[in-house]
């Protein structure tokens, strides 16, 4: 157990997802919580990668606001359930499976949706800003899609895509160069210079 200081913002998040009739006890000034270290993990990573988490989550939810809620919820439940983090691979992966099965949840309207079905209605989130992107990347498999959002949107490192995905860093390796390639030849057909 070490003492930080929790930032307003994340204690107020974190107390937000309380189920109704929890309440928190405060034992001192905020600045004095101890907090374990896992705890420190998911703060430091919420504060720096908030912004990969949203903008890849807008791809899957079709919107920075939605996608804001997300995160937010995502990492919520990563704190309450932070003793089932085992550590057998980097914790933003941990993290991104969550915002995965949140991303779900917020999108299924009563039923069941699978990766696939996610992916295939994820889009860029501002279209207009690059059209041609947004077609071209509308047209690869879904799998293929979900790995470019991961990696460029996301900002995952390999490892990172290769435990939320289930498949070794070579596969993302050589899915990615896949991508890069059908990419590559649908915007030079429609005149797209890199």
């Amino acid at each position: 157990m070490s003492c930080v200081q929790v930032r307003v913002e994340f204690a107020l998040l974190w107390a937000s997802r309380l189920p109704a009739g929890k309440e928190i006890e405060v034992v001192g000034p905020l600045h004095d919580v101890s907090v374990d270290l896992r705890v420190e993990e998911i703060e430091e990573l919420y504060r720096s990668r908030y912004l990969f988490f949203r903008n890849g989550m807008a791809a899957l939810t079709g919107s920075y606001e939605s996608a804001r809620d997300v995160v937010q919820e995502a990492f919520a439940r990563a704190l309450r359930d932070r003793g089932q983090y085992r550590g057998d691979g980097p914790l933003a992966a941990w993290v991104w499976r969550i915002a995965v099965r949140v991303a779900f949840e917020s999108r299924r309207n009563g039923r069941e949706l699978t990766l696939d079905e996610l992916v295939v209605e994820a889009s860029v989130p501002s279209p207009e800003r690059d059209p041609a992107l947004a077609g071209a990347l509308k047209g690869l498999p879904p799998r293929r899609r979900l790995v470019v959002f991961l990696r460029y949107f996301a900002d995952l490192s390999y490892a990172e895509i290769a435990t939320l995905c289930g498949i070794s860093e070579g596969t993302v390796a050589a899915t990615l160069a896949r991508a890069h390639d059908d990419l590559s030849t649908v915007l030079q057909s429609k005149g797209v210079r890199r």
